[in-house]
């Protein structure tokens, strides 16, 4: 019993302690755990530690070299702006000259603006203008008025004078019958020419109205209007024709002017029918628009200038040779004048010496004279210079002249 109870005791005693040992092995390899996993913890710790004290290394170094970059930035930053300060107040300036350019560019655009706006109403009025006048021209009465107000417009700026170089509606009776030309342009040599101002313009004026890019309908009723045109000046040059001006006038040059006061009327007649200015000389008529009306009026005002100056050379001919004959009748005159004082000086001359070498030695002779006086009277002196004769050419008297001096 003993035994058992110490075996019992003994088991009872290795069974608590192999439960104690177990629970002790059990709660040491719990802490082994906890103190592996807090190792763990602790080393993972430490990295973390390790890298952010890195990290905050790193960060402390780039944190350095970003102040000393920005502290170096701003120095060259600040040496740019030192350097480009003339720079800086160069662009100011330019800036606020750009201002001004900018403003004086809106003050102009702004009177651009009032001009165009002025050319606008100009236009209109000027459009309104024309479109008056075209009608206007679209009376007889008003384009007579009008041709012949450009018609002497054109003569006075060819400088000739009005009832002098030229006259306006003056009759004339010719094979034809009597006629009133627009004006008589008078020639040197006592001739004249004709004038008339004609201003076909009806079917121009439509014309003109119709573009000339137009297609079509449009083109075709411009084409018929310039043939229209063109058949009107054909029958003012005919009638011109038919009135033979020149017929009338003395001396006359055989032909008319027919005066179309546009150029492009006459022009556009021309282009259209280019026979138009042969079929006009067959008639003895001269179309004429102002340019070279005003051409051979010039050359009229220049003719005219010729002849006064070659009237005033012809005079001044006439008086030069009267000059001359008369020149010579005074170098006669002069001549004569010039014997007469030869005369005078030798009957002088005479009377001198007789009174020296008679009278006075006479004189001395008669008693109770004081000869020491008479020597003291001063005698008169003889003439020696001659009298200068004439040389000249042109003053020597021809010997017509010197027989009737003699004579």
């Amino acid at each position: 019993m003993d035994i058992t109870w110490i075996l019992a005791a003994l088991l009872a005693f290795l069974i608590g302690g192999f439960v104690g040992w177990t629970a002790h092995l059990a709660r040491t390899t719990g802490v082994q755990a906890e103190l592996a996993g807090a190792k763990a913890e602790a080393q993972s710790l430490r990295e973390a530690l390790s890298r952010q004290q890195e990290i905050a290394q790193q960060t402390a170094e780039r944190e350095r070299a970003e102040r000393a970059e920005a502290t170096q930035r701003a120095q060259r930053e600040n040496a740019v702006i030192t350097a480009l300060s003339p720079v800086r107040e160069s662009l100011h300036r330019m800036q606020q000259r750009v201002d001004a350019m900018q403003r004086e560019r809106q003050e102009q655009f702004g009177q651009v603006a009032e001009q165009l706006r002025g050319a606008r109403e100009i236009d209109e009025q000027l459009r309104a203008t024309t479109e008056s006048l075209a009608g206007a021209l679209r009376s007889n009465q008003a384009r007579g008025v009008w041709g012949e107000t450009q018609l002497r417009r054109i003569v006075e700026s060819a400088g000739l004078v009005a009832r002098v170089d030229f006259d306006e509606q003056t009759a004339i009776t010719s094979d034809a019958g009597s006629g009133r030309p627009d004006m008589l342009v008078h020639l040197p040599g006592g001739t004249s020419i004709a004038v008339d101002a004609k201003a076909p313009l009806d079917a121009f004026l439509d014309a003109m109205a119709i573009p000339e890019t137009a297609t079509g309908d449009d083109a075709t009723r411009r084409a018929e209007l310039l043939k229209k045109h063109v058949k009107a000046v054909r029958a003012h040059v005919d009638a011109l024709a038919k009135k033979a001006y020149w017929t009338g006038l003395d001396s006359s040059p055989e032909f008319v002017v027919c005066f179309i006061p546009s150029e492009s009327v006459l022009s556009s007649a021309l282009a259209e029918d280019p026979a138009l200015l042969e079929h006009a000389f067959s008639r003895r008529v001269a179309l004429a628009s102002p340019v070279n009306l005003w051409a051979v009026l010039k050359t009229v005002a220049y003719s005219w200038t010729q002849q006064e100056v070659s009237d005033e050379a012809k005079t001044l001919f006439h008086l030069g040779n009267q000059l001359y004959d008369r020149l010579g009748s005074l170098a006669t005159h002069a001549n004569g004048m010039r014997r007469a004082i030869e005369r005078t000086v030798d009957a002088y001359n005479g009377f001198v010496g007789s009174l020296e070498s008679r009278v006075l030695v006479t004189a001395r002779k008669f008693p109770g004279i004081d000869a020491s006086k008479l020597e003291q009277t001063a005698a008169p002196a003889t003439i020696d210079a001659p009298v200068r004769r004439v040389t000249a050419p042109e003053l020597l008297p021809s010997e017509d002249e010197i027989s009737r001096a003699a004579d």
